[in-house]
């Protein structure tokens, strides 16, 4: 028995590097808006994962969010500083597995770059709420799952291959390398 993938009629693989792979991880942690965020995933212990709303992608690849300082996460990423994001950005495509390196600050300017007001809802205090802090993540490895055409043609690929019996699959998959 062969592998779905064996059986498929074009290429689904495609790894990224540089800006296209920077462009890809923005694209997919952008739609999807939020993600859940693991941490303790090296310890032996099971891993902590949360739903978080990633706040930027920046344009070197690096994923920033806020957290409250007295939060079991961020008492987590103090001892432990690697997590792993997980984002879906729709039923059917737009995945994104994201391992990487988290750095803490108070940075105020960050902060007040990523302020809207409905975080008041976790930061009674504002903006200048003593608790916020910024979580930098700096990946080091990630993968993607999405489509090459867009869900509607990958819909129509999938009608067609079912009602002929062939595998027409308009998935795209593959590394993503941010140097």
């Amino acid at each position: 028995m062969n592998s779905i993938n064996q059986e498929q009629p074009e290429d689904n693989f495609k790894d990224l590097d540089g800006s296209e792979a920077i462009t890809k991880l923005k694209e997919l942690a952008e739609d999807a808006k939020t993600c859940f965020f693991t941490s303790n995933i090296k310890t032996g212990l099971p891993s902590s994962a949360r739903p978080m709303t990633v706040q930027e992608v920046d344009d070197q690849g690096n994923l920033w969010f806020l957290i409250a300082n007295d939060s079991e996460t961020y008492k987590e990423l103090q001892s432990e500083p690697l997590a792993q994001l997980f984002f879906q950005g729709s039923k059917y495509s737009d995945y994104l597995n994201v391992y990487g390196i988290t750095t803490l600050s108070a940075d105020k300017e960050k902060i007040k770059q990523f302020w809207k007001p409905i975080l008041k809802a976790w930061f009674t205090e504002g903006e200048d709420d003593p608790r916020i802090a910024v979580v930098k993540v700096d990946p080091t490895e990630a993968y993607y799952w999405d489509n090459k055409h867009g869900n509607a043609v990958a819909f129509i690929k999938q009608l067609a291959g079912a009602a002929i019996g062939k595998t027409l699959d308009d998935s795209i998959e593959g590394k993503i390398e941010i140097e």
